[in-house]
């Protein structure tokens, strides 16, 4: 069956008698895929900050371990709403480190004085801004949600002073996690070595241990060694391909923030090394371009 055009007209939430922020909060919470987001969790809702003021909306990404301090407002943005867009994000960061944060800035318009801003802090805060665009359609109403900016992907690593970036020795990670993980971890670098030039090396750091040149603070892997299993992750270009090779050879991968996430198992590494070999090759070969 052919679609029917249908006219519609644009309204402004802000000014209009029947709708309000806390109206747009319910139909956020009802269905918050409409952010274009993901399925995520309502955690909370006017959350109280012990520093004062009440957070919109706390989301999750429950799987990947994401929360969301999001922010709504009517009408345009203003200076004191993104101080408070950043200043929720921070303290939720401080209060629950465990996750990753991000904040989100939904407005029915976003400036170019705000985009100006934020650009200010690239790679220093995670940050998306969503433009609200409220229709009417006959008896009905529209809302249209557009991310005009996604600064997560510049955010490769925790801001220094955070903690993660902590040195510490090979042997407080065999004291958590059991030697056998951090096996894992040498066998990758030593394929990694392979085509590597310059040279790379483990750093050992509190929250995570790195594969990385001597002296640089790119990684090339990191990785999450726990009792269990090893996460890493990988940059490399044409990621969903690669997740799809993974995922079809029995790995456990995923695209996360644009790199491809695997969780290596004991003898994972042995029994897909030929694979394995190939991407490690090619995120060492892409990052020393």
């Amino acid at each position: 069956m052919p679609l029917e055009y249908v006219k519609h007209e644009p309204i402004s939430l802000r000014k209009h008698p029947d709708f309000s922020e806390v109206w747009l909060h319910e139909q956020i919470c009802k269905d918050t895929s409409i952010l274009g987001l993901g399925e995520l969790t309502v955690i909370d809702r006017e959350r109280i900050q012990f520093a004062g003021g009440r957070l919109d909306v706390l989301l999750a990404d429950v799987e990947n371990e994401i929360r969301y301090e999001v922010e709504i407002m009517l009408g345009a943005t203003d200076p004191s709403h993104i101080i408070r867009t950043i200043e929720y994000w921070d303290l939720e960061r401080r209060r629950y480190p465990a996750y990753d944060h991000v904040a989100v800035l939904i407005a029915e318009e976003v400036t170019s004085r705000f985009l100006n801003v934020i650009a200010l802090f690239a790679g220093s805060i995670p940050i998306i801004a969503i433009q609200l665009s409220a229709l009417q359609v006959g008896p009905h109403v529209i809302l249209n949600f557009v991310k005009v900016l996604d600064q997560r992907q510049l955010r490769l690593e925790d801001p220094p002073g955070s903690g993660s970036d902590e040195d510490v020795d090979r042997s407080s990670w065999e004291a958590r996690v059991g030697a056998s993980r951090l096996n894992v971890c040498d066998r990758v670098a030593q394929i990694a070595n392979e085509v590597a030039n310059p040279k790379l090396q483990l750093k050992y750091l509190k929250n995570y241990v790195a594969l990385s040149a001597p002296g640089s603070h790119f990684n090339v892997v990191p990785f999450w060694p726990k009792k269990n299993i090893v996460p890493a992750r990988f940059v490399v270009s044409e990621a969903e391909q690669w997740v799809q090779r993974l995922t079809d050879a029995g790995i456990e991968a995923q695209l996360k923030k644009g790199r491809v996430s695997i969780r290596l198992q004991n003898g994972e590494v042995e029994r897909h090394e030929e694979l394995l070999r190939d991407l490690i090759h090619t995120a060492v070969k892409e990052s020393q371009q």
